[in-house]
C-alpha cells in the first residue's frame, strides 16, 4: 500500500488556500483538504521579525504525488517561499486510509482501448 501524507501549506488567506485545493482536488494529487482560516504565523524573514494572520490548510495525499503537488503550489502560490511541509501517517484508522489512496487513485482513460 503506497504512503500517506499529511501536508500543511500557510497561505496569506483562506481565499487562496481554497483556490489551491480546489485545483489539487480536481486533480487528484489530494484526497481532502482542512482549511484553518486563521492562524497567528511568527517568523524570521529578510533578517525581521515578522506577526501574520495567514490560513492553514492540511491536506492529505500519496507520497508519489508530492512532488507534482509541490510543483503546482510553487506556481499558483502568491509568496515566493511556500510553507510546504510534508508529514509521514504511521498509522491510521485503515478504511480512511484506503479511502485516500483510492481518492487520489488517477481516472481511468476512456475513449481508448
Amino acid at each position: 500500500m503506497d504512503e500517506v501524507l499529511v501536508i500543511w501549506i500557510t497561505a496569506p488567506s483562506q481565499e487562496v488556500c481554497t483556490q489551491i485545493a480546489k485545483h489539487l482536488l480536481e486533480e487528484r494529487l489530494i484526497a481532502c483538504a482542512n482549511i484553518l482560516p486563521t492562524i497567528r504565523s511568527m517568523y524570521r524573514w529578510e533578517g525581521e521579525i515578522q506577526n501574520e494572520q495567514e490560513a492553514l490548510m492540511v491536506c492529505k495525499a500519496r507520497v508519489r504525488s508530492f512532488k507534482k503537488l509541490c510543483s503546482f503550489v510553487k506556481k499558483h502560490h502568491p509568496y515566493e517561499l511556500p510553507e510546504i511541509i510534508a508529514l509521514p501517517v504511521k498509522d491510521g484508522l485503515p478504511e480512511y486510509l484506503r479511502w485516500v489512496l483510492e481518492e487520489t487513485t488517477p481516472e481511468p482513460k476512456t475513449g481508448s482501448v
